[in-house]
């Protein structure tokens, strides 16, 4: 069992930058670093999409079209911690951020996810 607890999320302006983090518990700290990691986000009447994810080593990373150049994920497996900074925010940022682990060294969609958070909310503002 994996146990995540994401944080960082409020109120951004558009244009601006925020950055969430997720950590594993203490007792899940021993197989972070055998887990690829990911970041969802479900905005208000719509699905839960895939936003970023990245390897267990933190060599290889995957974006979703829409988040591409504006948004970074890295992780510090040192800390058991994943983070996503996301810079030049839109309204459309606007959602729930879900982070989520994956036993799969390339995970891209929600089915390849076992673990989740239960997530931070973020809002930008016009």
């Amino acid at each position: 069992q994996v146990q995540l607890v994401e944080s960082g999320g409020g109120l951004g302006q558009a244009g601006g930058s925020l950055t969430v983090s997720c950590a594993a518990s203490a007792a899940s700290a021993r197989t972070f670093s055998l887990y690829a990691m990911g970041w969802f986000r479900q905005a208000p009447g719509k699905e839960r999409d895939i936003v970023a994810a990245i390897h267990k080593s933190g060599t290889t990373t995957y974006y979703a079209d829409s988040v591409k150049v504006r948004f970074t994920i890295s992780r510090d497996n040192a800390k058991n911690t994943v983070y996503l900074r996301m810079d030049s925010l839109m309204p459309t940022d606007t959602a729930i951020y879900f982070c989520a682990s994956s036993p799969l060294l390339t995970p891209t969609t929600s089915p390849h996810f076992r673990y989740w958070g239960l997530g931070t909310k973020v809002t930008v503002s016009a």
